[in-house]
């Protein structure tokens, strides 16, 4: 009786867990595509520099961004699936899913905190190539990039649009990692739960057979 009242109470903060972790990938997804599509970082990453640095961290936040939250939401789907029907594998590959998320967060958390300015020190290094290479010899090319980067005034709204950026998405990521943990916490539990009650149900039955 314990035991199956722990089930409940597991699957109900399982599923709960599960609406939170897709809504939070969800949210990841669309922060990463407007990070990837809004003008004012497009503009910088599609500037044809040899050694445009912007672009590389620009991509791969895309990409990162798109793979966590698929992650995320496969780990939710498969948590919810575990709970209505207590599958023991579904619960194990929820389990690692919610793993796999974690392992991705830790390294890019750690990454935002140890390069903290690291993406606007490249947007101003692609601005400063520009600059001089206009300076320098007034191609018509560089030209039309930096008019274009004035006439959207990004450096004078990319520092504070930036910042508030950067900031939601140090939020996010300490709000992602504390529920991938609690899921793989309450998927763990709950895999044995199931083990355990199995094992129960079966205890003191016997078969009978016909010699």
């Amino acid at each position: 009786m314990g035991l199956r009242c722990s089930v409940r109470t597991t699957k109900c903060q399982l599923l709960v867990t599960s609406l939170c972790v897709m809504l939070l990938g969800f949210s990841i997804a669309t922060l990463s595509t407007v990070t990837h599509y809004r003008l004012h970082f497009t503009l910088l990453s599609n500037i044809s520099l040899e050694n445009n640095s912007y672009r590389v961290i620009h991509h791969a936040a895309f990409y990162f961004g798109i793979c966590l939250s698929m992650t995320l939401i496969l780990a939710a789907l498969l948590s919810a699936a575990a709970t209505v029907r207590e599958s023991q594998c579904l619960t194990a590959m929820g389990f690692f899913c919610f793993a796999l998320a974690f392992c991705g967060l830790i390294p890019a958390a750690c990454w935002r905190y140890t390069h903290g300015t690291e993406v606007e020190d490249s947007m101003m290094d692609v601005y400063d190539l520009v600059y001089e290479e206009v300076r320098r010899n007034a191609s018509s090319f560089r030209r039309h990039e930096l008019t274009a980067i004035h006439e959207t005034d990004c450096l004078q709204e990319i520092r504070d649009f930036l910042k508030k950026h950067m900031d939601l998405i140090s939020t996010l990521l300490g709000i992602t990692i504390s529920f991938t943990v609690y899921g793989m916490i309450l998927t763990s539990f709950l895999w044995f739960s199931i083990h355990f009650s199995s094992n129960l149900e079966r205890k003191g039955k016997y078969i009978l057979r016909e010699r």
